[in-house]
């Protein structure tokens, strides 16, 4: 259906045989469930992990039980705030990015080196990488895209 048609039919309040509003009207609406504060802590504890409203559904309509959701490992306090300490100074250091601005340097002959030096400051940048890296995952944070 031409833009302009469908516009004209929206406009109109005729807009019934657009796609968008059949799909809407064909979906069931949603059921909501008032539980206790006790009710609930139950169903959390049978869960065991699950998505609660998978849980519900898989018992009500004797469907498979939902598989519990893995929650990522977090170290303990202390070793969390050292661990934090630590990739934040790593990021204020800009220890990579200054490694990084060697070896393109080197890369493009503005700074004299042999190719052993070139090697070394590759390897440093990726160690430095691989540091922040280990540091974000006993954090249980997830890695920012590559940059």
């Amino acid at each position: 259906m031409p833009l302009r048609t469908a516009f004209e039919l929206a406009a109109s309040g005729t807009a019934d045989a657009s796609p968008v509003s059949e799909s809407r009207r064909k979906r069931p609406a949603p059921f909501s469930l008032r539980l206790t504060k006790d009710e609930r802590a139950r169903l959390v504890t049978e869960a065991a992990g699950a998505p609660l409203g998978a849980f519900i559904k898989a018992k009500l309509l004797d469907g498979p039980m939902p598989k519990p959701v893995r929650q990522p490992r977090a170290a303990p306090l202390a070793d969390r705030t050292a661990l934090a300490q630590c990739l934040a100074l790593l990021g204020r250091a800009r220890i990579a990015n200054n490694l990084n601005q060697l070896a393109h340097l080197a890369n493009i002959g503005a700074l004299p080196v042999d190719p052993e030096t070139v090697a070394d400051l590759t390897e440093a940048v990726e160690a430095v990488r691989e540091m922040r890296r280990l540091l974000m995952a006993a954090l249980g944070l997830k890695p920012e895209a590559a940059r």
